[in-house]
């Protein structure tokens, strides 16, 4: 049995989530949030937030589920369209240069062990 969880148009860039994402990949579901609530990394509150939704779907879906024997089977980050968060910076001769922020949708599949 599986469940997803999918947090879109997360306000932090692709690359900073897959650094926490690579954190858990594999490990069990009880352990990868203990590690995370310990992790200073920017994207590690959203991660957390995310695999409780997903535990919480496993739940949802069967309510037998062993929530000792979930793993976390897939986790990654794609980038999220950045036409939501756009910055203008003062440049020379009046001109002015965008800023682009990053945002990501964030993936997380969890799964009983075999």
């Amino acid at each position: 049995m599986e469940a997803t969880a999918k947090a879109r148009f997360q306000r932090i860039a692709p690359r900073k989530a897959r650094v926490v994402l690579d954190l858990i990949r594999g490990k069990n579901v009880a352990k990868a949030i203990d590690e995370l609530r310990w992790t200073k990394r920017s994207a590690a509150p959203i991660v957390v937030k995310l695999l409780e939704s997903a535990v919480a779907n496993a739940r949802q879906a069967d309510e037998s589920v062993d929530l000792d024997r979930l793993i976390v089977k897939t986790a990654f980050a794609d980038k999220a369209p950045d036409r939501h968060m756009r910055r203008w910076r003062p440049r020379a001769q009046g001109r002015a240069t965008r800023i682009v922020k990053g945002m990501s949708h964030i993936t997380v599949v969890i799964g009983e062990e075999n």
